[in-house]
């Protein structure tokens, strides 16, 4: 039985990814500090927030829409990631590890 939302695996998977990005980001270029990084970062953050804040709306409804919100999100940062790859920001183990 779920006692809160981080007993839930999609919201543990997104919080891991969400801790790897941010090492990972570390590593990109400094003029993209402010950049296509700092946008990455907001947009894997969400994923994980938007799961815990649909949890805690406590409907079903609202719980939905926020699955949305974070599954939206998740597209974003997957195209934020391969334009990372195509520009060599990242390496294609850490890719497939991403």
């Amino acid at each position: 039985m779920l006692r809160n939302y981080r007993d839930l695996k999609v919201w543990d998977k997104s919080y891991h990814l969400c801790l790897d990005f941010y090492r990972l980001s570390k590593k990109f270029p400094l003029d993209e500090r402010y950049g296509l990084s700092l946008q990455m970062r907001r947009s894997v953050v969400s994923i994980p927030s938007n799961i815990a804040e649909g949890y805690g709306r406590k409907s079903k409804k609202e719980y939905i829409h926020f699955l949305y919100e974070a599954y939206g999100s998740y597209c974003e940062f997957e195209t934020q990631l391969l334009l990372a790859s195509d520009l060599n920001y990242i390496k294609t183990e850490q890719f497939e590890k991403i």
